[in-house]
């Protein structure tokens, strides 16, 4: 019977051999007799370290490894199989063979073994100096052997695809843990294998937007949507932020709604630590995809027989799924549940605020400048009106969140405090004719004393000039102008 863990061992043999040959150097045989001893147990059955089947071994064979292990100081390790001179080495392969097949792969590293094969079949029926091929199992060791394995080209042939693979090529790539909950999250859209019925009666394919924390596992929040925007992640991630804490840091890859100025400014906010995964390399967010994984197997799978599937409906079976099966099953990686490691964990979490804070955070600051026809500003193509009291103000800095048009706020451009709510402009109300009257500016009045005396750059100018001692250098023409040289 075979045996698996006789394959996993590499010194079944040697110690088979031991066995054997042991008793002889505990009790060695009298002068004489030793060859007498060794046919003796070259004529029992013994049991094959691999197969398991009954097996016996020539007198010759036993003579050797008595030797062996009577003149070594260590007689198992004398007794372990030799590595072979000749291992490594396709023996069977041409040295033109292998260099046509090494070429072949640097050319077409997408190709399958059976494909490489088969253009060498090709190759050596037009060249006959390549010699008689070998079989295909030898070709698929050796390129297995020499890590030729085959490598997927990207979708798209871009420059930064092209240096993606490199980097993957000369980087080793290593798994790594946060040390503590709420350390790092990871964040991610997939699409669904299953299309739900929608309102307005279409088939769609929904997205699931799922947050999981790197120490524990756990699924912070998880979530079925119809579209991959910047305002469903701020709605996900929201919900995560008020059911467990606010995390350190949060791993996205590159999509649109991750480099959103919206998402950016709420992270940056409420002091969360952005990190973006390299371009084109997804496998940095492995927990992730590895997640994707069991829910289409687990989920999924059980939602084979049903027919007329909503989004409601899958979001209230996905939450019963997540909380009650995947939070208590055990996870090998960490050999345990995830929400006992996420209970049992030391955690670095800090208090979430409330919703309107939530939505103050993650809105994007602009500038704009100020139409001093009007006194509006222009935003997303629609026109805001701005008070009165900041009509002095050239150009003003505006919070907002461009799919919530609503609230857009004054802020002051180093603190970002709210100074005052815009709305948007009301043309027809203002066919009305009718018209506020403006706040009046903190100014200083007149003093009617003053109002009569020269200036100070003018009375420095009549000094300089009368100290030269020359006359006025015009000539007066009527009388009131004489006199008023005089």
């Amino acid at each position: 019977m075979f045996s698996p863990q006789a394959t996993q061992d590499p010194d079944r043999w040697a110690r088979l051999r031991f066995a054997i040959v042991g008793p002889l150097l505990a009790a060695p045989p009298p002068a004489g007799e030793l060859q007498q001893s060794l046919r003796a147990l070259s004529a029992k059955d013994w049991k094959h370290p691999v197969t398991g089947m009954t097996v016996r071994f020539s007198f010759p064979t036993l003579e050797r490894w008595y030797y062996a292990a009577r003149c070594a100081p260590d007689p198992v390790s004398a007794l372990r199989r030799r590595r072979r001179s000749d291992a490594g080495q396709a023996r069977k392969l041409s040295a033109q063979t292998i260099a046509e097949l090494r070429a072949q792969y640097k050319t077409h590293p997408g190709w399958t073994v059976q494909l490489h094969y088969d253009n060498l079949v090709a190759l050596a029926a037009e060249d006959p100096t390549l010699g008689p091929l070998s079989s295909y199992a030898t070709i698929r060791r050796y390129m297995k052997t020499h890590g030729s394995r085959r490598k997927r080209r990207p979708k798209r042939k871009t420059p930064g695809a092209e240096q993606a693979e490199k980097r993957l090529e000369s980087r080793e790539v290593s798994s790594f843990e946060a040390e503590y909950t709420h350390g790092l999250w990871h964040l991610d859209f997939h699409h669904g294998s299953r299309k739900v019925l929608t309102r307005d009666g279409q088939w769609t394919t929904p997205l699931v937007l799922g947050i999981i924390d790197d120490h524990s596992r756990l699924i912070c929040h998880l979530q079925w949507y119809l579209d991959e925007t910047a305002e469903t992640l701020v709605h996900a991630l929201s919900q995560a932020f008020q059911k467990r804490a606010l995390p350190r840091a949060l791993m996205t890859d590159n999509g649109s709604a991750m480099q959103a100025s919206e998402f950016l400014s709420g992270l940056h906010t409420l002091s969360i630590l952005h990190q973006p995964t390299l371009p084109y390399s997804p496998y940095q967010n492995a927990k992730q995809e590895t997640f994707w994984a069991t829910l289409e197997g687990r989920l999924m799978a059980m939602l084979e027989g049903v027919c007329e599937l909503t989004l409601e409906r899958l979001n209230e079976i996905t939450q019963a799924w997540v909380e009650l099966d995947y939070h208590r099953a055990i996870h090998s990686e960490i050999a345990t549940s995830p929400l006992r490691r996420y209970l049992d964990s030391p955690h670095v979490g800090r208090d979430c605020p409330d919703s309107d804070a939530l939505k103050q955070a993650f809105r994007c600051l602009a500038k704009r400048r100020q139409r001093r026809s009007d006194g509006t500003l222009s935003l997303e193509g629609k026109r805001f009106e701005i008070p009165s009291r900041y009509r002095h103000l050239e150009q003003l800095d505006v919070c907002y969140a461009r799919w919530d048009l609503r609230v857009v706020d004054l802020v002051d451009p180093l603190t970002r405090a709210s100074l005052c709510r815009l709305y948007p402009l009301d043309k027809a109300a203002n066919a009305s004719g009718q018209r506020r009257a403006l706040q009046p500016r903190e100014e200083l009045a007149p003093d009617p004393q003053r109002g009569n005396e020269l200036p100070p750059l003018l009375r420095q100018l009549m000094a300089d000039y009368a100290a030269t001692g020359r006359p006025p250098a015009y000539l007066p023409k009527s009388s009131d102008d004489r006199e008023s040289c005089v």
